[in-house]
């Protein structure tokens, strides 16, 4: 029997659970080519900086800072959901290069594991978002409610959230063959396709980039008045990151979620041919690898711009790694630890806006 027309190729083989039919039965041998070669070294690049990046701040905040602060539980919870959200990296390079060989239950837990790791990433972003605006807009308030009980509580919610918003991915995908190869894809059945597709695609849009957009610009505008008005001596740095988190942010998600919104609505912005929707397909691979190397760039900005991570992280490096290597490179063992541990006095005044910027 002959499986090629059930699922487009092209549509196949993608990694997000976002592979549904096209209206077009149309030939994919280059876009399936161009998959094949593009996609799984960037996955994995993507897998291996977001493992070393997101176990860091996990291991410091653990090991180190401890949990002590709402911006400590999100900040945590925000690596946690970036490491699952690479987790299944590995998984979609393979299916990508060649078939799935996995089964059908990893293919419905890894599709969970990465869309709910998506979704909670979006999710911790906009709460941090909200943890600074609290704490510099509403300082007396945040004295109340920016605890690690509550982060741990809205913690909770969000990945509850998450996994909810996770649900339709576990169900749908499943294991098919699609032109002699087996591949891990949403199946539905005709009357349901198109209402699902549109569906799944207005969700990833809302989650992945209106609300933290919205809640972002709300937020940072009224935390860059309010610095404005501080004399503050890092005013001027505390602005420029915000902008650096909000652009960052922006450049990186909304590509992709523009480029699998025009493929859900093809018929309205009359994309509905062969040659609009290969270009939409290698377009929303294309974006969609840019969008997951997101991942890699968090540590960055939420944690590692940070004076106390910074600090953190030297500690790490001086205690753990220097002191082992040394065993090989003796010079590494020449630095003073109370003049290396002396490098990080910042003054009264200062740790308000860097806790939480």
């Amino acid at each position: 029997m002959d499986t090629s027309t059930d699922i487009p190729d092209d549509e196949a083989w993608r990694t997000t659970p976002y592979d549904y039919d096209s209206a077009t039965p149309c030939s994919s041998d280059s876009v399936q080519q161009f998959g094949s070669h593009f996609l799984p070294p960037l996955y994995y690049l993507v897998f291996a900086f977001g493992l070393l990046g997101n176990a860091l701040v996990v291991m410091i905040l653990m090991r180190y800072k401890k949990i002590k602060s709402m911006t400590d539980v999100y900040l945590l919870n925000l690596a946690i959901s970036d490491l699952l959200f690479i987790f299944s990296l590995p998984f979609w390079a393979y299916n990508a290069t060649d078939q799935w060989i996995f089964g059908e239950v990893m293919c419905k837990l890894l599709s969970g594991i990465y869309l709910a790791g998506f979704y909670s990433g979006s999710f911790f972003i906009i709460l941090l978002t909200v943890d600074r605006y609290l704490a510099i807009v509403h300082a007396v308030f945040a004295l109340k409610a920016r605890t690690v009980v509550y982060g741990a509580l809205t913690s909770v919610i969000m990945w509850g959230v998450a996994l909810f918003a996770s649900v339709p991915e576990i169900v749908f995908n499943t294991c098919k063959m699609i032109q002699g190869r087996l591949k891990c894809t949403p199946v539905y059945s005709d009357t349901t396709q198109i209402n699902w597709n549109q569906f799944n695609t207005l969700k990833t849009n809302l989650i992945g980039l209106v609300l933290p957009i919205i809640v972002m610009t709300f937020c940072y505008t009224m935390i860059i008045m309010n610095l404005l008005r501080c004399r503050n001596a890092k005013k001027n740095k505390a602005v420029r990151l915000i902008f650096i988190i909000m652009i960052v942010y922006f450049i990186f998600w909304a590509p992709y979620n523009i480029a699998i919104l025009l493929h859900a609505f093809q018929n309205l912005f009359s994309l509905d041919n062969c040659d609009s929707n290969s270009k939409l397909v290698i377009a929303i691979e294309v974006t969609e690898a840019i969008a997951m190397s997101h991942c890699c760039i968090n540590p960055v900005i939420y944690a590692f711009a940070g004076e106390k991570f910074r600090k953190y992280i030297f500690s790490f490096y001086r205690k753990d790694v220097a002191r082992r290597l040394s065993k090989y490179i003796p010079v590494l063992h020449s630095e003073n630890p109370e003049r290396t541990s002396s490098t990080y006095t910042p003054s009264t005044g200062e740790h308000e806006i860097s806790a939480v910027l």
